[in-house]
């Protein structure tokens, strides 16, 4: 029977053209967390997956649950999936690729009239681009997993300033269920999560390989409302040795820091450091000598004493700089997310499946944080599969290829029919 299934690819090209279709927004592609781009992926996967014969539920948080029942009811599920939500602008395929796969993977199984040992289910995820629209991390899976913190339904989307808990109630959803700690997912319900995502690096595209299985989910420490604050002074009329220079203070940091990630790096300790926002503010001018500068810093590593060295560097450069050249830093809250070290059990079973259908792939860690980090942190054993992409992530241009789709589609659909027997 396994050697008949094949997923569904045309069911994944309609969707992905109806997805790109009605949430393009004239430059890329928009779907809000909790807003009307996210809604409308909903509703047209609800779509395909009533078409399909799925059952069909949604919990609190709104993620959506669309099962293919298995010979054993009652046995813990698979559960398969990703998010629909994007950032401003992105690609079509960042998260919706994994939504898409599942769907496929379960058609392919009801036209060969397989039927699972037990249920699987395709889980459309809600908010896993948080980072982009609320500051937190995974609300919508740690949300059915009934590990979202009450005061993170309070943080307040970037665009509208509304807290998470209002938008979610706009939708139709129940943060107080939320609040209340209510769990639709346990240990004790679910077999096992797989999310398949494109990769969002050069990676799988530079060394000709179609599919990742993806060994560990990276931890974070974030700054996101940093400043260096100085003093704004004449820049003609002002000496070296009076000047207290914001910008050239954040410049200082930003170059050491980068330095000790490069010493690090040559040591082996795999992370990465960004300053995703570098710059002057907009009292700033061209006969001025900058008084205050702003930054963000995201620092990630599948080892948080990494993330944790890199830190403890910059709280040493801090109070070096600021008394060498006359400024005050103030970093603010810092966010970030712990480590997802994904299952070694469902990683072999990804690999023997790939294997077993003669499909290339690389084991590799991921760069980004992904929903499946989640379910590793609630005790769920969980995998990932990557994608080849071309151009990146979390831009317009994505451009993962329909036949790379089809191979770790493939590969995905035959680790469900195994672990659902």
């Amino acid at each position: 029977m396994l050697a008949n299934l094949t997923p569904d690819v045309d069911l994944a090209a309609r969707v992905f053209e109806a997805l790109r279709a009605r949430t393009h927004d004239g430059v890329g592609i928009t779907r809000e967390a909790y807003g009307p781009g996210e809604r409308i992926a909903h509703e047209i996967v609800l779509a395909e997956a009533a078409t399909l014969g799925l059952d069909i539920a949604t919990d609190h948080m709104g993620n959506r649950f669309l099962t293919l029942p298995g010979a054993d009811r009652a046995a813990p599920r698979v559960i398969v999936g990703s998010h629909l939500d994007s950032v401003t602008r992105g690609g079509n395929y960042d998260g919706a690729a994994g939504v898409v796969a599942g769907l496929a993977a379960v058609a392919g199984m009801a036209r060969a009239g397989f039927t699972p040992g037990r249920d699987v289910t395709v889980m459309a995820i809600r908010a896993e681009e948080a980072g982009s629209w609320f500051p937190t991390s995974y609300p919508g899976s740690r949300g059915a997993l009934g590990r979202l913190a009450p005061e993170e339904l309070e943080v307040r989307r970037q665009d509208s300033g509304r807290t998470l808990a209002e938008h979610m109630a706009e939708e139709g959803f129940d943060p107080e269920a939320a609040r209340a700690g209510r769990a639709s997912l346990t240990r004790e319900t679910v077999a096992a999560f797989v999310e398949l995502h494109i990769e969002q690096g050069p990676v799988l595209d530079v060394e000709g390989i179609p599919v990742g299985i993806v060994t560990g989910i990276p931890g974070s420490r974030r700054l996101r409302a940093a400043r260096v604050l100085g003093k704004y002074d004449h820049s003609g009329a002002t000496p070296r040795k009076y000047r207290h220079d914001a910008a050239i203070a954040l410049a200082e940091l930003a170059y050491r820091l980068d330095e000790e990630w490069a010493r690090l790096d040559a040591m082996g300790r795999e992370m990465v450091c960004t300053f995703c926002v570098l710059a002057t503010t907009e009292d700033a001018g061209f006969t001025k000598i900058p008084g205050e500068a702003e930054f963000q810093l995201d620092i990630r590593s599948v080892e948080m004493a990494n993330c944790d060295a890199l830190m403890a560097a910059l709280h040493r450069m801090v109070p070096e700089i600021e008394a060498r050249r006359g400024v005050r830093f103030e970093l603010g809250a810092e966010r970030g997310s712990q480590p997802g070290l994904l299952d070694a059990g469902v990683r072999e079973g990804l690999a023997k499946a790939a294997r077993d259908l003669g499909i290339m792939h690389k084991m590799m860690p991921s760069g980004g944080g992904h929903d499946a980090a989640a379910f590793a942190a609630a005790g769920i054993p969980a995998g990932m599969i990557f994608v080849r992409n071309q151009n990146g992530s979390h831009n317009p241009d994505e451009d993962m290829r329909m036949e790379d789709f089809a191979q770790a589609a493939a590969v995905l659909q035959r680790w469900m029919a195994e672990a659902s027997s």
